[in-house]
Protein backbone atom coordinates (compact mmCIF):
# COMPACT_ATOMS: atom_id res chain seq x y z
CA UNK A 1 0.00 0.00 0.00
CA UNK A 2 1.02 3.22 -0.72
CA UNK A 3 2.41 5.88 2.40
CA UNK A 4 0.50 8.66 1.70
CA UNK A 5 1.89 12.16 2.87
CA UNK A 6 -1.21 14.57 3.12
CA UNK A 7 -0.44 18.16 2.83
CA UNK A 8 -3.33 20.78 3.08
CA UNK A 9 -4.15 24.63 2.29
CA UNK A 10 -7.89 26.29 2.80
CA UNK A 11 -7.21 28.08 -0.23
CA UNK A 12 -5.07 27.41 -3.17
CA UNK A 13 -4.98 28.16 -7.29
CA UNK A 14 -5.36 24.25 -8.05
CA UNK A 15 -4.18 21.08 -6.21
CA UNK A 16 -3.14 19.86 -9.60
CA UNK A 17 -0.46 23.11 -9.62
CA UNK A 18 0.81 22.57 -5.74
CA UNK A 19 1.22 18.71 -6.85
CA UNK A 20 3.51 19.86 -9.52
CA UNK A 21 6.19 20.44 -6.81
CA UNK A 22 5.60 16.27 -4.79
CA UNK A 23 6.98 13.17 -4.94
CA UNK A 24 5.46 9.71 -5.39
CA UNK A 25 2.49 8.74 -2.33
CA UNK A 26 1.96 12.68 -1.87
CA UNK A 27 -1.53 13.82 -1.34
CA UNK A 28 -2.45 17.62 -2.04
CA UNK A 29 -6.24 18.83 -1.01
CA UNK A 30 -8.10 22.58 -0.19
CA UNK A 31 -11.31 23.30 0.67
CA UNK A 32 -11.35 25.91 -1.82
CA UNK A 33 -9.74 26.50 -5.52
CA UNK A 34 -9.33 29.46 -7.11
CA UNK A 35 -9.17 28.48 -10.40
CA UNK A 36 -9.39 24.52 -10.42
CA UNK A 37 -9.92 22.69 -13.40
CA UNK A 38 -11.02 19.24 -15.33
CA UNK A 39 -10.34 18.04 -18.34
CA UNK A 40 -9.88 20.25 -21.81
CA UNK A 41 -9.46 23.03 -18.92
CA UNK A 42 -12.91 23.65 -17.78
CA UNK A 43 -13.46 24.87 -14.89
CA UNK A 44 -14.17 22.95 -11.78
CA UNK A 45 -16.90 25.02 -9.47
CA UNK A 46 -16.98 23.46 -6.04
CA UNK A 47 -18.69 25.47 -2.93
CA UNK A 48 -15.95 26.04 -0.32
CA UNK A 49 -15.18 23.25 2.85
CA UNK A 50 -17.90 20.93 1.07
CA UNK A 51 -16.40 19.02 -1.63
CA UNK A 52 -13.20 16.71 -2.09
CA UNK A 53 -10.17 18.41 -4.08
CA UNK A 54 -7.36 16.05 -3.89
CA UNK A 55 -4.36 15.71 -6.34
CA UNK A 56 -2.15 12.98 -5.27
CA UNK A 57 1.46 11.77 -7.34
CA UNK A 58 2.02 8.67 -8.44
CA UNK A 59 5.16 7.12 -10.30
CA UNK A 60 4.97 6.03 -13.45
CA UNK A 61 8.66 5.78 -14.70
CA UNK A 62 8.81 1.65 -15.01
CA UNK A 63 5.49 1.74 -17.34
CA UNK A 64 5.28 2.35 -21.09
CA UNK A 65 3.26 4.95 -22.41
CA UNK A 66 0.11 3.10 -23.14
CA UNK A 67 -0.16 1.49 -20.04
CA UNK A 68 0.30 5.00 -18.32
CA UNK A 69 -2.15 6.79 -20.37
CA UNK A 70 -4.72 4.35 -18.78
CA UNK A 71 -4.28 5.43 -15.42
CA UNK A 72 -7.66 7.93 -15.55
CA UNK A 73 -10.05 4.89 -15.78
CA UNK A 74 -7.67 3.23 -13.05
CA UNK A 75 -8.46 6.29 -10.72
CA UNK A 76 -12.12 6.86 -11.64
CA UNK A 77 -12.42 3.00 -10.66
CA UNK A 78 -11.02 3.78 -7.07
CA UNK A 79 -13.67 6.63 -7.15
CA UNK A 80 -16.50 4.48 -8.50
CA UNK A 81 -15.74 2.05 -5.34
CA UNK A 82 -15.50 4.75 -2.67
CA UNK A 83 -18.70 6.33 -3.54
CA UNK A 84 -20.49 3.25 -3.90
CA UNK A 85 -19.17 2.24 -0.86
CA UNK A 86 -20.93 5.31 0.82
CA UNK A 87 -24.16 5.12 -1.40
CA UNK A 88 -24.55 1.33 -0.97
CA UNK A 89 -25.10 -1.32 -3.61
CA UNK A 90 -28.44 -0.11 -4.91
CA UNK A 91 -26.69 3.36 -6.24
CA UNK A 92 -26.24 3.56 -9.85
CA UNK A 93 -22.68 4.47 -9.68
CA UNK A 94 -20.62 4.28 -13.23
CA UNK A 95 -17.85 5.49 -14.84
CA UNK A 96 -17.99 8.02 -18.18
CA UNK A 97 -14.81 7.55 -20.27
CA UNK A 98 -12.56 8.84 -19.61
CA UNK A 99 -12.74 10.91 -17.14
CA UNK A 100 -16.34 11.18 -14.67
CA UNK A 101 -18.07 9.41 -12.74
CA UNK A 102 -22.00 9.55 -12.64
CA UNK A 103 -24.93 8.42 -10.01
CA UNK A 104 -28.22 7.78 -11.81
CA UNK A 105 -27.32 10.12 -14.76
CA UNK A 106 -25.65 13.20 -12.81
CA UNK A 107 -22.34 13.85 -12.38
CA UNK A 108 -20.74 13.39 -8.85
CA UNK A 109 -16.72 13.26 -9.69
CA UNK A 110 -14.18 14.57 -12.21
CA UNK A 111 -10.46 14.15 -12.57
CA UNK A 112 -7.79 15.46 -14.41
CA UNK A 113 -4.54 13.63 -14.80
CA UNK A 114 -1.01 14.79 -16.15
CA UNK A 115 2.44 14.21 -16.66
CA UNK A 116 5.43 16.06 -14.91
CA UNK A 117 8.85 13.83 -15.45
CA UNK A 118 8.50 9.96 -14.53
CA UNK A 119 5.07 10.99 -12.07
CA UNK A 120 1.76 11.98 -13.40
CA UNK A 121 -0.67 13.67 -10.91
CA UNK A 122 -4.15 12.72 -10.47
CA UNK A 123 -6.89 15.06 -9.53
CA UNK A 124 -9.85 14.13 -8.24
CA UNK A 125 -12.73 16.12 -7.29
CA UNK A 126 -15.70 14.50 -5.65
CA UNK A 127 -18.70 16.54 -4.55
CA UNK A 128 -19.50 15.79 -0.89
CA UNK A 129 -21.96 17.88 0.88
CA UNK A 130 -23.04 20.67 -1.63
CA UNK A 131 -26.73 20.57 -2.36
CA UNK A 132 -27.15 24.26 -4.34
CA UNK A 133 -24.94 24.25 -7.60
CA UNK A 134 -24.81 26.97 -10.37
CA UNK A 135 -27.58 27.35 -12.53
CA UNK A 136 -25.22 26.11 -15.70
CA UNK A 137 -24.64 22.96 -14.28
CA UNK A 138 -27.71 22.46 -11.94
CA UNK A 139 -29.43 19.54 -13.86
CA UNK A 140 -26.26 17.92 -14.50
CA UNK A 141 -24.67 17.78 -11.37
CA UNK A 142 -25.22 15.73 -7.88
CA UNK A 143 -23.10 14.95 -4.61
CA UNK A 144 -23.01 12.29 -1.90
CA UNK A 145 -24.98 14.14 0.57
CA UNK A 146 -27.97 14.86 -2.11
CA UNK A 147 -28.02 10.96 -2.34
CA UNK A 148 -28.51 10.15 1.63
CA UNK A 149 -24.81 10.12 2.28
CA UNK A 150 -23.78 12.05 5.69
CA UNK A 151 -20.12 11.49 4.82
CA UNK A 152 -17.59 14.01 5.76
CA UNK A 153 -15.00 15.58 3.07
CA UNK A 154 -12.21 13.81 5.08
CA UNK A 155 -14.14 10.39 5.39
CA UNK A 156 -14.62 10.31 1.61
CA UNK A 157 -10.88 11.16 1.00
CA UNK A 158 -9.85 8.75 3.60
CA UNK A 159 -12.15 6.03 1.63
CA UNK A 160 -10.62 7.10 -1.36
CA UNK A 161 -6.58 6.57 -0.88
CA UNK A 162 -7.42 3.32 0.25
CA UNK A 163 -9.01 2.20 -2.94
CA UNK A 164 -6.76 4.37 -5.51
CA UNK A 165 -3.58 2.44 -3.29
CA UNK A 166 -5.57 -0.69 -4.06
CA UNK A 167 -6.28 -0.34 -7.68
CA UNK A 168 -3.02 1.47 -8.03
CA UNK A 169 -1.03 -1.23 -7.04
CA UNK A 170 -2.46 -4.00 -9.55
CA UNK A 171 -2.50 -1.35 -12.11
CA UNK A 172 0.69 -0.90 -12.20
CA UNK A 173 2.35 -4.65 -11.48
CA UNK A 174 -0.43 -6.21 -13.81
CA UNK A 175 -2.02 -4.28 -16.21
CA UNK A 176 -4.65 -2.02 -16.95
CA UNK A 177 -6.28 -5.90 -18.83
CA UNK A 178 -6.62 -6.90 -15.10
CA UNK A 179 -8.49 -4.06 -13.85
CA UNK A 180 -10.54 -4.02 -17.33
CA UNK A 181 -13.29 -6.62 -16.25
CA UNK A 182 -14.96 -4.04 -13.60
CA UNK A 183 -14.03 -1.14 -15.88
CA UNK A 184 -16.14 -2.72 -17.96
CA UNK A 185 -18.92 -3.46 -15.82
CA UNK A 186 -19.36 0.06 -15.00
CA UNK A 187 -18.76 1.64 -18.39
CA UNK A 188 -21.80 4.65 -18.68
CA UNK A 189 -21.85 4.91 -22.29
CA UNK A 190 -21.94 1.58 -23.43
CA UNK A 191 -24.95 1.01 -26.08
CA UNK A 192 -25.70 4.90 -25.53
CA UNK A 193 -26.10 7.45 -28.79
CA UNK A 194 -22.98 9.44 -28.92
CA UNK A 195 -21.05 12.47 -30.93
CA UNK A 196 -17.36 12.51 -30.18
CA UNK A 197 -15.79 15.99 -31.70
CA UNK A 198 -12.17 15.88 -31.77
CA UNK A 199 -11.63 19.25 -30.95
CA UNK A 200 -7.61 19.24 -31.74
CA UNK A 201 -8.74 19.13 -35.30
CA UNK A 202 -12.00 20.37 -37.77
CA UNK A 203 -13.24 16.49 -38.01
CA UNK A 204 -16.66 16.50 -38.04
CA UNK A 205 -17.97 14.95 -35.21
CA UNK A 206 -17.98 10.93 -34.95
CA UNK A 207 -22.10 9.64 -34.04
CA UNK A 208 -23.07 6.28 -33.48
CA UNK A 209 -23.99 3.64 -30.71
CA UNK A 210 -20.79 2.98 -28.18
CA UNK A 211 -19.27 -0.26 -28.47
CA UNK A 212 -18.33 0.66 -24.51
CA UNK A 213 -14.38 1.01 -23.28
CA UNK A 214 -11.87 -1.07 -25.11
CA UNK A 215 -9.51 -3.31 -23.13
CA UNK A 216 -6.76 -1.05 -24.40
CA UNK A 217 -8.57 2.08 -22.95
CA UNK A 218 -9.99 3.42 -25.70
CA UNK A 219 -13.62 4.17 -26.36
CA UNK A 220 -15.03 2.11 -29.34
CA UNK A 221 -17.55 3.84 -31.71
CA UNK A 222 -18.37 2.61 -35.22
CA UNK A 223 -16.42 -0.40 -34.37
CA UNK A 224 -13.15 2.39 -34.22
CA UNK A 225 -10.87 2.92 -31.25
CA UNK A 226 -11.42 6.79 -30.30
CA UNK A 227 -8.65 7.86 -27.98
CA UNK A 228 -9.22 10.10 -25.05
CA UNK A 229 -6.61 13.25 -26.07
CA UNK A 230 -8.47 16.18 -27.13
CA UNK A 231 -12.42 13.92 -27.77
CA UNK A 232 -15.01 15.37 -26.15
CA UNK A 233 -18.48 13.75 -26.19
CA UNK A 234 -21.69 14.97 -26.44
CA UNK A 235 -24.77 12.36 -25.03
Amino acid sequence: MIDWHIFHKGETVSTNTDARAGRHGDVFTADFQTAGRGRLDHKWLSERGENLMMSVVLDVAALDVAHAATLPLAAGLAAVKTISAFLGAEADVKLKWPNDVYVSGLKIAGILCERVGDNVIVGIGINVRQKRFLEEISTRATSLELNGSGASVDEVRDALLKNLSAVYEVWSEKGFEVIYPEIARIDWLKNREISIIQTDDDALPLRGVCGGIASNGSLILNNECVWAGEAHILC
